[in-house]
């Protein structure tokens, strides 16, 4: 049964790369000395923030007591030793601590007058995962965004001190909301904002206007963006597999760092650069694109640390991107996006942006993109999204029944053949090379060959993996629930444990449970009926029968439930076709006769057949001439 020898080799071959993994891992594993340096090196870091961040207050503090009487003389004079040429914006009415408001039909934004930047940014149709309301920025704590810049007399500033001036307007339906860091009237540092109707992308712009004789054209302006991901699910350790920073570079290439904790990670000409977590994704976006980028992605807990319920943020992100002067002046056309990360949404702004969603490389994504994504919007915009899955899964099974019954009719084949290889192998047992040619020779009489087996099994391979990334992916799953899970983007739960179990969790996934038993089903009907003895040396394949089942028991238990339907359903479905084919289509006597008659017909040979065929003679001849 070929079908069996393809599901086992991937087995096999799943597991030994996650041993040479562990391997890796505990090679690579750092040592005492190594872990006394990282903690000496972030204990340094820490030091050299809080001295920063001490500063940033002492300026603070500074600014606000130069503003407290900005017709005060000696006031003025402090205003212009600290802040130069933008002593000016210390003494208008706006410098002091004040939000503005801009908001449309989705999306809620909060700007500050101190630093002009969005300090709160609320998503008003999404819960958390707690039913309360869904923000990426809350209260300024989580985000800053500041341009640090030197001027002409000798000074660095960064605007995050420094305080803007607000006015809003409308453009048409449109929002604007100018935010000014003045030098006098007419010369200035210009945040302009524009929202639309309906819409999570929201025009930006940073323009400068007279400052020529401001700037230190020889000093970078330096735009350093900071997030740290907010939690919005259930589990945030699943959460954060989701959780990296996308960014597209020379012309229309995309990458991400992954995972794990990135540092500094330099590329040129980007156009864009998000902070992505699982549903939701913070985008820069700008038509002249960054000179460079320096990218930076830190995981805020360990693992084991993720879902325990203090736990509000998982990852912090840093981009510093350099802004060019030309002119001695700033002139920057750019967007942000505050909303989900849904293909349908992100892929309509024709940016590249839906590459944010992982759907798969080369032929998965195209799978998902064309075939997965359109087919079950479709089911979804008349079924409940439960049952959209299990139709979905229903019609890919029967658009695949045809490789299944090739892989069934192969497996018949081979069973049948059981015994004369048996044979062959008993008569050649200390002539490995003769038991080949006789097997190979029986197979070609009967018309039947192992990778007939495979081939079927491989075209499914693509379908698999294309679905493996569609579900996680699929934002329209997030909060929808179906039979006992109460959300198809998480996994579902039957049972609390008062306990933790490593690699499983806290808790139990019944979707998971049922999966696993349908592939253990699946395998003993595949495998168990042609299973050869076990040979010295070589796995034990009713361990390795069980370990898939186990597998997707134990790493299943805390991945989205949809998915886990999916494997359950698609499972049940193809143990019905096999039965099907076994007990009504497939008459084994008939191919029985079929191979005999087979058999019996003379089999011409190809011309590599023929050649293969005689290499072996002669190397049989040579054996035997030697004994």
């Amino acid at each position: 049964m070929e079908e069996k020898k393809f599901d086992l080799n991937t087995v096999i071959g799943f597991v030994l790369i996650f041993g040479i993994f562990a391997w890796m891992f505990w090679v690579n594993k750092p040592t005492a000395e190594e872990i006394e340096a990282q903690k000496a090196e972030q204990e340094q870091v820490e030091a050299e923030e809080k001295a920063e961040d001490n500063k940033t207050a002492e300026f603070v503090e500074q600014s606000k007591a130069i503003v407290v009487n900005p017709q005060d003389s000696l006031a003025a004079v402090a205003a212009k030793s600290q802040l130069g040429a933008f002593a000016y914006s210390a003494s208008l009415p706006s410098a002091k601590e004040n939000i503005t408001k801009i908001e449309n039909e989705v999306l809620s934004l909060k700007i500050n007058n101190r630093g002009g930047y969005i300090e709160e940014a609320l998503l008003k149709n999404f819960k958390t995962y707690d039913s309360v309301p869904l923000y990426l920025i809350k209260d300024g704590k989580n985000a800053s965004f500041n341009l640090n810049f030197g001027t002409t007399d000798n000074r660095i500033l960064n605007t995050k001190d420094l305080f803007f001036e607000p006015t809003v307007s409308k453009n048409g339906e449109n929002t604007v909301l100018s935010m000014k860091l003045k030098v006098s009237d007419s010369k200035f540092l210009e945040y302009r904002y524009e929202l639309k109707p309906n819409e999570y992308m929201l025009d930006f712009s940073i323009r400068s206007q007279g400052l020529q004789q401001v700037f230190n054209t020889s000093q970078v302006v330096n735009l350093d963006w900071k997030l740290q991901a907010i939690r919005q699910a259930k589990s945030a350790s699943y959460e954060n597999r989701y959780t990296d920073i996308h960014y597209e570079y020379e012309g229309d290439k995309d990458d991400f760092t992954g995972q794990g904790d990135f540092d500094e990670d330099k590329e040129e000409q980007v156009n864009w650069v998000g902070f992505k977590q699982h549903f939701f994704t913070s985008i820069l976006l700008t038509d002249t694109p960054f000179k460079t980028a320096t990218l930076a992605s830190k995981n805020i807990a360990n693992s084991s640390e993720l879902d325990d319920k203090d736990i509000t943020v998982t990852k912090e992100f840093a981009a510093s991107l350099p802004l060019e002067l030309q002119g001695g002046e700033l002139n920057y056309n750019m967007n942000w996006y505050y909303g989900p990360t849904d293909y349908k949404i992100l892929s309509s702004y024709d940016r590249n942006l839906d590459e944010i969603v992982p759907l798969g490389w080369g032929i998965f994504g195209i799978i998902n993109r064309y075939i997965f994504i359109p087919f079950f919007a479709f089911l979804s915009g008349f079924l409940p999204y439960g049952i959209a899955i299990v139709v979905m899964t229903i019609v890919v099974r029967i658009v695949l029944s045809p490789v299944t019954y090739k892989s069934y009719v192969s497996q018949a084949k081979m069973k049948i053949l059981k015994p004369e290889i048996a044979e062959i192998t008993e008569k050649y047992k200390d002539n490995a090379m003769k038991k080949q040619q006789e097997t190979m020779a029986l197979y070609s009489k009967a018309g039947a060959s192992p990778m007939s087996g495979c081939l079927p099994a491989l075209m499914q391979i693509p379908v698999f993996y294309a679905l493996f990334n569609f579900f996680p992916s699929a934002f329209d799953l997030r909060q929808k629930s179906f039979l006992w899970a109460d959300d198809l983007s998480s996994y579902d739960t039957i049972a609390k444990l008062p306990f933790e179990i490593p690699f499983y969790g806290d808790h139990i996934s019944l979707f998971p449970i049922l999966a696993s038993i349908a592939i253990f089903i699946y395998m003993m009907m595949t495998t168990g009926q042609t299973m050869q003895q076990q040979q010295p040396g070589m796995p034990n394949m009713k361990f390795i029968m069980y370990l898939s089942p186990l597998m997707m028991l134990v790493f299943f238990n805390n991945y989205a439930s949809g998915l886990s339907l999916y494997y359950f359903i698609s499972n049940l479905i193809t143990i019905g076709i096999m039965l099907v084919i076994k007990n009504v289509i497939i008459d084994e006597d008939k191919i029985h006769a079929k191979i005999q008659e087979n058999k019996k017909k003379p089999k011409k040979q190809g011309k590599f057949q023929k050649r293969m065929k005689e290499l072996m003679d002669q190397a049989e001849q040579q054996k035997t001439k030697k004994k």
